[in-house]
């Protein structure tokens, strides 16, 4: 990394951003110009300039100044030579008087600061300053001029200036201090664990890369301390080249590839940023402790601390939930940007001081709520100056995602680390699905303060093109009465996934089946009328929302933000997505004539390599690291990593004796076997608690056989302690659940496979001795996931698609569950296989290589 006599760069955006934002937080949606109309906004008037006669107009004029050691640099929009003007072209919709007030405030300091810089570099005395407003789509004009001295430019550029180089002095020297003190830090445990600095190696040498997007996987089984040897080897790896040389035998072993990989596989530039992703709350837990053990070390050695911040989700945060997220509404939105300075400052002494302490949720709650400001926004300001960010996956891999978004504009060396990585498949594939409900349709058009002129027009026609689509597959006339979805007061969205019997779904293309009424139904394109349709609705409830803001909860912009996410996949929309209806049950018929039912149209993404595959390459070093992630070309495939991704399999620390692992292959759970299975499966679970009592978890397939096989549990044997987990559990009755399994205690928990208990939940020692997992964990036969086979199978090759539907997330979740019971290398216990199928080459494959199955 540089020194602190280095040159500091900033692009005039940041720099404006940083020192010009002020007044009110205000998120009231305002319907702003896309960015391709954004482009055509920007070259109409750059054309229009550069056509008339004798023009002298210069566009794109690439700037660049100096203050001190601050060296400024950007791109001004516009020069008018003949009438000494220099234009800053911003677009916006609806009236001018929509732009904000802190927007216009930033958009004049960029237009100034890019001002001074030409004057300097032209030598002009004078210059007119203007901001052309350009509306779309009618590409009409308003110019906005300010006379101004070279003089005055030259001041209003050095106040900004200076005021940004304080701040960037501060953070260039405490970039310099913290890679020393990462360079010097030692594993702040006095030994690694087995396995752990295998992975530690792994990790740094990922990092350390001379080429940015490469990425590791690496399958390492609970007990090893995987959140510690990922984040302390990421962190050695921000320190840089210079830095790290003399400690990198601190984390590689001598001899070892990654000690000697400091030459020209290296690169001489460290991290910027490390961002930690988790799935679930309860990660951040693991990873904060991990930082507060190195955040320790360091303190102890006298060494800069590291900056951490945990983002919780907004739900979690909001002060004033039943308040607008604007300075009319909220108290905490009031002032925001006026009193953000100040508690920024807070926030970075505290992290600094004698006994630093991590921006955790509790933390930036207490410095937002004392400078009168909202913790939710705070945090995300924070992100800017913080070293380590402990976030969900969406921050970073969501198509809005903030994270992402800002290591793109900061131009950040990155690095990511996910944890218990194999759940990216499915949050991925719910980020990048968009569902829309006729009933929400129904619910928008019943508005009668927001559907009124062109709205009312624009859903009438979408309402049109819809019917039509759900009349083709019911196999009505399209005559026939339309949709009773207007009617349907109080009615609830259509399910995403079909609930019906399982139905056979022969091929990709128009999965149509013989019923004259097609419940579900996959389409190989969406119908362009109905993108029209989607298209027109969005204009014209953005031009209502750019003259008058709709409120949050209408029923009308509820749906614009769903027509919009819509939209966005339509755009993308190709052989890693469907394009699918689900219809509501036929409605009896009326006046003779069956009535057209209502529906779900959904995008459903089913592979989120092409959405996921442009954050992997935009970060220096990705880690996806969990205890199943088998196997490895499954995960690398759905999720967008490159051919050359790194794959690792750390040893298990434990042993084959500690597990006893037995198929019980007298019993069937698949679906027809059901209730054959429910006496057996009592019998063999109170067989194994009387031979050895103590703690079991049951692991099944659903809450509907769940409730079975405790109705038999209690019938066959009621001597045996039960508990059982129940729909929509909260906090308090998860907890209780836990609650049971104490030290020493005796009883059998029932659970759902893949829910709450199967994974995440640490039961070492007596607290839990083992485990029956009574079924494979493959997903649902139905409509939907038949449809999902077929596309699979024309994506990853013939007699691939059943795997990738079902083999392989299924046992990902049954090995998940069993490792509930061994935590430690001092623990003893037992997991029942209850299906003869895992008795199947192909199922034992994806088993712990270290477990011995009798």
């Amino acid at each position: 990394m540089s020194d602190a006599a280095a040159p500091l760069t900033v692009a005039v955006r940041a720099l404006c951003e940083f020192t010009a934002r002020t007044g009110d937080l205000d998120l009231r949606f305002t319907p702003a110009p896309s960015a391709l109309e954004g482009m055509e906004g920007h070259a109409a008037v750059q054309q229009r300039r550069q056509a008339q006669p004798d023009s002298r107009y210069e566009a794109e004029v690439a700037l660049s100044g100096q203050f001190e050691d601050l060296q400024v640099r950007g791109r001004a929009d516009g020069f008018d030579a003949a009438a000494q003007q220099l234009e800053e072209i911003k677009t916006y919709r609806g009236p001018l008087d929509g732009v904000r007030p802190h927007h216009r405030a930033l958009h004049w300091t960029q237009a100034k600061v890019y001002g001074h810089l030409l004057c300097q570099a032209r030598g002009l005395a004078r210059l007119n300053v203007a901001l052309v407003y350009v509306h779309t789509p009618s590409l009409q004009e308003t110019v906005l001029v300010q006379d101004c001295s070279a003089d005055e430019l030259q001041q209003f550029f050095a106040m900004h200036c200076r005021r940004y180089l304080d701040w960037a002095r501060s953070e260039a020297a405490h970039s310099q201090q913290r890679n020393a003190a990462l360079a010097a830090a030692a594993f702040p445990i006095a030994a690694f664990r087995t396995g752990q600095r295998q992975l530690a190696v792994a990790v740094y040498r990922t990092a350390r890369s001379a080429s940015a997007g490469r990425c590791l996987m690496a399958q390492a089984p609970t007990g090893i301390g995987k959140t510690l040897g990922t984040i302390f080897p990421m962190l050695k790896a921000m320190a840089g080249q210079g830095a790290i040389a003399a400690s990198a035998a601190e984390t590689t072993p001598p001899g070892s590839a990654a000690h000697g990989a400091a030459g020209a596989s290296s690169n001489d530039t460290g991290l910027d940023k490390l961002f930690f992703l988790t799935a679930k709350g309860t990660g951040h837990g693991l990873a904060l402790h991990a930082l507060e053990l190195i955040q320790t070390a360091l303190t102890q050695g006298q060494h800069e601390p590291l900056r951490v911040l945990q983002m919780r989700a907004r739900d979690a945060s909001c002060e004033h939930p039943d308040k607008a997220c604007h300075g009319e509404s909220c108290p905490l939105a009031q002032g925001f940007f006026d009193r953000l300075p100040a508690a920024r400052a807070e926030a970075v002494a505290l992290s600094a001081s004698a006994e630093p302490v991590l921006w955790d949720g509790p933390t930036v709650r207490q410095v937002a709520l004392r400078h009168g400001i909202c913790p939710y926004y705070l945090s995300q300001e924070l992100a800017r100056w913080a070293d380590v960010v402990v976030a969900d996956y969406h921050y970073f891999y969501d198509s809005a995602a903030m994270l992402y978004a800002l290591a793109q504009q900061q131009g950040w060396r990155v690095g990511v680390l996910v944890d218990e990585a194999h759940n990216l498949l499915e949050r991925a594939r719910s980020m990048y699905t968009a569902p829309l409900s006729q009933f929400d349709l129904a619910a928008a058009r019943r508005s009668a303060s927001s559907a009124t002129g062109a709205v009312k027009k624009a859903l009438d026609a979408l309402q049109r093109q819809w019917n039509a689509l759900n009349k083709a597959q019911a196999g009505l006339p399209q005559q026939a009465p339309d949709s009773d979805a207007d009617g349907a007061h109080g009615a609830q969205s259509l399910p995403l996934f079909a609930q019906a019997a399982p139905q056979t779904v022969s091929g990709l293309h128009d999965h149509r089946h013989t019923s004259s009424h097609t419940a579900y139904q996959s389409y190989p394109a969406i119908p362009p009328a109905l993108l029209v349709a989607v298209q027109r609705s969005i204009g014209a409830i953005a031009d209502v929302q750019a003259d008058q803001a709709l409120p949050a909860g209408d029923p009308v912009l509820t749906l614009y933000w769903a027509l919009l996410h819509f939209q966005a996949l339509a755009e993308q929309f190709g052989p890693h997505a469907l394009f699918d209806v689900q219809l509501a049950p036929l409605l009896p018929a009326r006046g003779g004539q069956p009535r057209t039912p209502a529906s779900t149209l959904c995008i459903r993404n089913v592979i989120p390599a092409p959405h996921l595959a442009a954050r992997h390459a935009a970060a220096q070093a990705t880690v996806l690291f969990s205890g199943t992630l088998s196997p490895p070309q499954f995960y690398r495939d759905l999720l967008g990593l490159p051919a050359d991704t790194a794959w690792l399999e750390v040893d298990a620390p434990f042993a084959a004796h500690q597990l006893q692992v037995r198929i019980a292959r007298h019993i069937s759970t698949r679906w027809r076997d059901r209730e054959a299975s429910l006496a057996p499966l009592a019998d063999l679970i109170a067989r194994q608690y009387t031979d050895q009592p103590g703690n079991y978890l049951c692991f099944v397939s659903s809450f509907d056989y769940l409730q079975r096989v405790a109705a038999s549990l209690q019938r066959l044997h009621p001597q045996l302690p039960l508990w059982q987990q129940e729909r929509g559990m909260d906090e308090a009755g998860r907890a209780a659940f836990l609650e049971r399994f104490v030290e020493g205690g005796q009883g059998v928990g029932l659970a759902v496979l893949g829910g709450a208990f199967a994974e995440g939940v640490d039961l070492p020692g007596t607290r839990l001795i083992g485990a029956f997992v009574a079924t494979l964990g493959l997903p649902q036969v139905n409509p939907v996931n038949e449809a999902m086979q077929c596309a699979m199978e024309t994506a990853m090759g013939a007699g691939q698609g059943h795997d990738y539907t079902y083999l392989y997330p299924g046992l990902r979740k049954v090995v998940q569950a069993a490792g509930r019971v061994i935590r430690t290398e001092q623990d003893r216990g037992v997991v029942v296989l209850v299906d003869d199928r895992f008795q199947r080459a192909e199922v034992r494959a994806l088993l712990p290589s270290w477990w011995r199955v009798e």
